[in-house]
């Protein structure tokens, strides 16, 4: 079964890092990516642009409609994702316990609708 981890976090947190912090956090999320490649789980990964750069497009209503920015005014935004292939959500819960943004944010659980992308 597939899932995706949609990690949230707070700007506001990673305003004060630096370059060295910025290394560490790399190597941190790389070693995760190792261990989830190494177990045959991983299915893929992105960390997105900031969410000043989003743009948001609507045809609900019958026309289009086009905003500068995220859907939704939150304080804490979708930096990232991973997307692995596990037996179940247990497993899925027990990867996401790992990865390094439950430390600073939320690591949101979803199942695939598509099934196991076999």
């Amino acid at each position: 079964m597939r899932y995706t981890f949609l990690l949230y976090s707070d700007p506001a947190d990673f305003a004060e890092m630096t370059q060295e912090d910025w290394g560490e956090m790399q190597e941190v999320y790389g070693a995760y990516i190792g261990a989830l490649q190494e177990a045959g789980v991983f299915v893929d990964t992105d960390w997105l642009q900031p969410v000043d750069t989003a743009t948001t497009v609507t045809l609900k209503g019958g026309s289009k409609t086009v905003q500068d920015g995220p859907f939704a005014e939150t304080k804490e935004k979708l930096g990232g994702y991973f997307v692995i292939d596990v037996p179940d959500l247990d497993a899925a819960m027990a990867w996401a316990e790992k990865c390094p943004a439950a430390k600073m944010g939320k690591v949101e659980i979803r199942a695939s609708q598509m099934g196991d992308g076999a």
